[in-house]
């Protein structure tokens, strides 16, 4: 038997953030970064809470890849205000935090159900509808991902407003991210039909509105329709998991802080002809791998349809990496420009354990070796 749940509501559309002037709190902790306070954005949620009398605070010490040590010193501020509820707002980094934050207070006190509400401010993660969160340990540089239903938040508010003024570079990483949840829920060994659907939509959407959204910030409809994508791609992975494209980009952040959404869009041409066992040297086959006819599925929604199966997969990796060049997100470790090579083949066998030992692998298509992480990983330098 599977079983197919959504636990959170979700508000979307235009003054979606008036849902704050009536939630059935008095008492809030609104979880942050700097950057959210620093430029006024988080006026747009005090705003509401003030008109509905509601009492705040704000914990605004969230910063990239939710380390150990930020997430104990927002428990403490939880245990100390005894909120009724938890306002995320932020990024897959704060909303993150805010679900390890309030996990960890519950464990040491446990005084009853506190509500979460997470605000995305990116269209990437879709951690506002998942039971999902990654922590970082800075000192063994390993990120270790958390799987519980009790992470899930009760309501996500989707307002595009929040996303206006996301930076290009921001816009290219979180919704190269977005077609990563959904491309590998789609090929994920325990997708169904109803994650299915919700990643199909999700690529359609980004096909089409991705690079306008890059383009042009202020363009709310490409932006409002990037904020649902994510969401409906946070739905599909939720139910059917992952794949080595995270397990492999989490490493990647761990050990050489390279953006999520980035290390993703990094690698997923790598992973897709993995999976599919399908390369530039290859030839039509009598029988394929299953990813190979999921991948050709979502080919079609791009509209990339070839002559063949071997062809269709080749316009999809083609297609990837044409995205990544027109948003300029580098295609090889050595394009960044950040990292030495001994640095990097140096960490290449300890990336490839954490990687096999990531949860986000047990879903994949195809079951790799470690040797076969490594090469992945060796492609990814350079050309």
């Amino acid at each position: 038997m599977k079983t197919f749940e959504m636990k959170t509501v979700i508000h979307f559309g235009e003054n979606a953030l008036d849902r704050l002037r009536t939630i059935p709190y008095k008492r809030a902790l609104v979880i942050t970064d700097p950057i959210v306070v620093q430029s006024g954005m988080i006026e747009l949620i005090t705003a509401p809470l003030d008109k509905a009398g509601i009492t705040y605070d704000i914990f605004q010490d969230v910063v990239p890849d939710a380390p150990v040590g930020k997430i104990a010193e927002g428990v403490k501020k939880f245990l100390e205000f005894q909120p009724e509820v938890v306002v995320a707002v932020g990024g897959g980094s704060a909303i993150d935090s805010s679900k390890a934050i309030r996990e960890f207070a519950l464990k040491i006190n446990d005084y009853g159900k506190v509500g979460l509400i997470a605000v995305p401010t990116t269209s990437g993660t879709g951690s506002e509808v998942t039971s999902f969160a990654v922590v970082n340990d800075t000192h063994a540089k390993v990120k270790y991902p958390l799987v519980s239903d009790s992470l899930t938040a009760d309501e996500a508010i989707l307002d595009a407003e929040l996303v206006r003024s996301v930076p290009p570079a921001v816009t290219a990483d979180t919704g190269m991210d977005v077609f990563t949840h959904a491309l590998e829920s789609y090929v994920s060994t325990e997708h169904n039909e109803f994650s299915s659907a919700l990643a199909e939509k999700s690529i359609e959407i980004c096909g089409v509105f991705l690079l306008r959204a890059y383009l042009d910030g202020n363009d709310m409809h490409a932006r409002q329709k990037m904020h649902v994508a994510s969401c409906l791609a946070g739905l599909s992975f939720n139910t059917a998991g992952l794949g080595i494209t995270h397990s492999m980009a989490h490493q990647l952040g761990a050990m050489f802080h390279i953006p999520h959404g980035r290390a993703n869009a990094m690698l997923l041409p790598h992973i897709v002809e993995f999976n599919a066992n399908i390369n530039k040297h290859s030839r039509s086959q009598k029988e394929y791998l299953p990813a190979v006819k999921r991948y050709a599925n979502i080919a079609h929604i791009l509209g990339l349809s070839n002559y063949n199966k071997v062809m269709t997969v080749r316009s999809l990796v083609n297609w990837i990496q044409f995205m990544q060049k027109e948003m300029n997100i580098p295609l090889t470790i050595q394009e960044l420009g950040t990292i030495p090579p001994d640095a990097y083949f140096g960490a290449l066998d300890k990336m490839a354990d954490a990687a096999l030992a990531d949860t986000c692998t047990a879903n994949n298509p195809r079951v790799p070796t470690k040797e076969d992480i490594i090469k992945i990983y060796t492609k990814l330098w350079a050309f």
